[in-house]
């Protein structure tokens, strides 16, 4: 059995549709908590695995080691680019002259294991000048973010049928998705976004140990009514 409890990190599974805060707001909102914090957000159209620590002890341990490990799960769209690399934003048709084929993409995929260079969504949480880089992106400031190092362990082609690939991505803290699904697909000459996502594993955390909201709000009434913030 999960136990949760004042000094608990736990494992959510966020629905695509509310941002990585609005879980964590619940979460106050149902324990009463005021500091509640997470070991890495996943985008509003994302799912899976959300590693949430209750209380301040438990949110000074979530930046460990033990945690930068993710393994992710994504629908790569080709023929097709988006302002925001996911399905969020306006499209633009690619037209492209070949339409690869399971080996092109294993190759291309190939050149993104190891230690990369990756510039950011500009629809990123990131801050520029103290301001999320996507707000600004929405008010229609020009943005221009950095490239900065990140780890990709493993990437794997679970699927492929033109226009649409799946993959297994096995990487570390920064990775963003999106850059990557995107940067393939300007490789492949096709343009590419992101269809789907989930992240299948945190560290030592994976999809069949998360707990739906409503079971972490079942849990907390029945283990832990006397916690306090």
């Amino acid at each position: 059995m999960i136990e949760v409890g004042l000094g608990s990190i736990i494992a959510i599974h966020k629905p695509v549709g509310p941002s990585s805060n609005a879980i964590l707001t619940r979460i106050k909102r149902i324990t009463g908590i005021k500091k509640v914090g997470h070991a890495g957000t996943l985008d509003p159209l994302a799912s899976g695995v959300l590693v949430v620590g209750i209380g301040r002890s438990a949110t000074k341990l979530l930046w460990g080691s033990d945690l930068d490990e993710k393994e992710y799960v994504a629908s790569i769209q080709f023929g097709v680019t988006s302002t925001t690399d996911d399905e969020e934003g306006e499209k633009t048709q690619i037209a492209a002259a070949k339409i690869p084929s399971p080996s092109d993409i294993k190759n291309v995929l190939k050149k993104f294991v190891g230690t990369i260079q990756q510039t950011p969504p500009i629809y990123s949480a990131l801050k520029i000048a103290g301001k999320p880089a996507y707000k600004l992106a929405r008010a229609g400031t020009p943005i221009a973010l950095a490239s900065r190092s990140v780890i990709i362990d493993n990437i794997e082609l679970l699927e492929y049928e033109w226009p649409v690939a799946k993959i297994r991505v096995r990487c570390h803290s920064g990775v963003y998705i999106r850059s990557l699904c995107r940067d393939v697909g300007e490789l492949l000459g096709c343009g590419a976004y992101t269809a789907d996502l989930m992240r299948t594993r945190v560290g030592k955390f994976s999809l069949d140990e998360c707990l739906a909201l409503e079971q972490f709000e079942t849990l907390w009434n029945k283990t832990a009514p006397s916690a306090s913030p």
